[in-house]
């Protein structure tokens, strides 16, 4: 049997082990990914794409290449509520900080926009990328059998158009094989959570719904008629391409049978949702899945990582799903890196678990909060199952009409739909995230407090364990972002007007530890990056003369507030206990 030896096997090509390979490749760092399946994604699936997910792609050189395909902010707009997209408008909800209220929030937070980038679109641009790195892909080849001891992890692959077997040999795996993975139960990792908690129907479609959209554009379409408030109403229509392509998504109770999934079934559900029978509609392509609410309890076994839907499993709601499987893997690519390059010990290693983790059990437990806040719309559209159509229209008229009655049920929709702010707009959720681990050194100052509700609105602080804060910059006559001057696979330091010193201690303990550190200075028209708009100033938490560490994934793991006596023996001390390269003495005083 044939064998490999390669530094990181990656196992599965989905969004997390395609750019856990695309970023490794881009640092130097030789990697096999393999996965079951013939090409990438062959259906929309995910789509919602955040900021810190764009900043991903930016970091990688992609994000313009993103946007060519993707549909922009200003076209995800509208969340609309209604008995079909010919019927009555039932509400509508500005969304993905599109909103007058909210489009300074998110301008203000990062360099990137969100946008709406179907996954089978944006599969092949991440391979494209990862391909023209170096990265070697083997499709059509599924994962049979994994151990690992000390030294190794061995996996036993089978070509599925060959029956070929081979084996590799690989310092690190990553699992990146989604729900039905692999590697999780060989691993040992153990899952946290309930799994098919509901059932749903995907329903790829092309029908041109110009006329019904171009008014309101937007990403979701929720459709609600008399007899059906089964969950979601009706049938939600997700847009792929604005707006001839959709996915019509429906829940089902299977206590009552499967669904009718024929070509004639699905188009009359369609006919029903979108009101006219005018319109020419295509279906191409119709699949199940489930609603699961589980996290892995690690995500780290030995020399095996899990990331993805292979770590997390939750409901679409919020968006999360693809944008946190992309961030597990931009907090454990450089990581692995390092490690494997020379520059760190494996214990750098934990703190993706030890990071990460807590992550994935947020972004489950929102997204599935999110689900349950959805039951409140229903309640106030009145609409219950074995409803006469009759009856259904007479609840509209009474919900839309005059009455005090009327005025009252309009008061308790609206509160429903504002509760989906913290679905649809919910800032902090999405930016927010903050690490702690042995790879973000405290600065014993208490962060600053949050003037806004934490979920719903993003706070910016350069404390320790968060991403260093946006801001625009004039960089050789450029404008840049902050966070264009970090990361990119290396540490940067960042100080001010008065921080001339940190140039020479950087260097100093670059030489010392054998790792790159940038150093950028911000401020005045003398330093490296011109603060012009005042907006860094305001920001950044240390004084002309103190300095922020940022991570490779543009986490802050440091600062100090000004330029001291000890700042080089501090600075040396926190660079070897970021990368595991303390002396045994010297553990406890960096864990202080």
């Amino acid at each position: 049997m044939k064998t490999i030896e390669v530094p990181v096997l990656v196992v599965g090509a989905g969004p997390a082990g395609l750019v856990s390979t695309a970023l490794l490749a881009t640092y130097g760092v030789r990697t096999l990914t393999i996965t079951k399946y013939h090409g990438t994604a062959n259906s929309p699936r995910a789509h919602i794409t955040n900021q810190r997910t764009m900043e991903v792609f930016r970091d990688l050189g992609i994000e313009d290449r993103v946007r060519q395909f993707a549909a922009p902010n200003e076209l995800m707009s509208n969340n609309v509520w209604a008995t079909s997209f010919a019927g009555t408008e039932i509400a509508r909800l500005q969304t993905w900080g599109s909103s007058e209220q909210r489009k300074a929030d998110y301008a203000m937070a990062s360099p990137s926009q969100m946008c709406n980038a179907p996954q089978h679109l944006l599969e092949p641009v991440i391979l494209d990328c990862a391909r023209e790195r170096g990265a070697e892909f083997l499709f059509n080849t599924e994962l049979i059998q994994i151990s690992q001891n000390d030294d190794a992890v061995t996996a036993i692959l089978r070509n599925r158009s060959t029956d070929e077997t081979m084996q590799v040999k690989a310092r690190y795996v990553i699992g990146a094989d989604g729900a039905a993975s692999t590697v999780v139960p060989q691993c040992g990792f153990e899952m946290e959570g309930q799994m098919g908690l509901g059932a749903a129907v995907n329903c790829w479609l092309e029908v041109d719904l110009a006329k019904y959209c171009e008014h309101r554009p937007g990403v979701l379409y929720w459709m609600t008629q008399p007899g059906n408030d089964y969950w979601v109403g009706s049938g939600t229509y997700i847009c792929v391409r604005p707006w001839n392509e959709w996915v019509l998504l429906f829940m089902y109770d299977p206590a009552d049978g499967e669904p009718d999934l024929s070509e004639q079934a699905i188009i009359r559900r369609a006919r029903a949702t979108i009101g006219d029978d005018s319109l020419s509609i295509k279906v191409k392509a119709v699949s199940k899945w489930q609603i699961n609410h589980v996290a892995a309890r690690d995500m780290r076994k030995g020399r095996v990582f899990i990331a993805g839907d292979a770590a997390h499993r939750h409901p679409p709601a919020n968006g999360l799903g693809t944008n946190t499987s992309i961030q597990d893997a931009f907090n454990l690519a450089w990581k692995l890196a390092y490690v494997i390059r020379g520059g760190a010990h494996d214990a750098l290693l934990d703190s993706y678990s030890a990071e990460r983790q807590p992550v994935a059990r947020q972004v489950v437990d929102r997204a599935m909060k999110s689900v349950r806040n959805m039951l409140p719309i229903a309640q106030a559209l009145g609409f219950q199952p074995g409803q006469s159509e009759a009856e259904g229209w007479e609840n509209i008229d009474e919900l839309f009409g005059g009455t005090e009655r009327g005025q009252e049920r309009r008061r308790t929709l609206q509160e429903a739909v504002e509760l989906q702010n913290y679905q649809f707009n919910c800032h902090g959720v999405e930016l927010g995230q903050t690490y702690q681990s042995a790879a973000v050194v405290p600065d014993g100052l208490p962060r600053e407090p949050f003037t806004r509700d934490p979920e719903l609105y993003y706070h910016p602080t350069t404390s320790p364990g968060g991403v260093i804060p946006h801001a625009w910059l004039e960089y050789r006559k450029e404008r840049v972002s902050t966070l264009d001057l970090v990361g990119h696979g290396r540490f940067t330091l960042l100080t001010g007007v008065g921080g001339g010193a940190w140039h020479r201690i950087a260097t100093a303990i670059s030489k010392e530890t054998g790792i790159e550190i940038e150093v950028a200075s911000i401020g005045g028209p003398n330093c490296d990056a011109h603060d012009v708009y005042g907006t860094w100033g305001k920001l950044r938490g240390i004084t002309d003369s103190g300095a922020i560490l940022v991570r490779p994934d543009r986490f802050v793991c440091w600062r100090q507030q000004r330029h001291g006596a000890n700042s080089e023996r501090e600075f040396s001390a926190v660079m070897r206990g970021i990368l595991g390269r303390l002396s045994d003495s010297e553990v406890g005083c960096h864990a202080a």
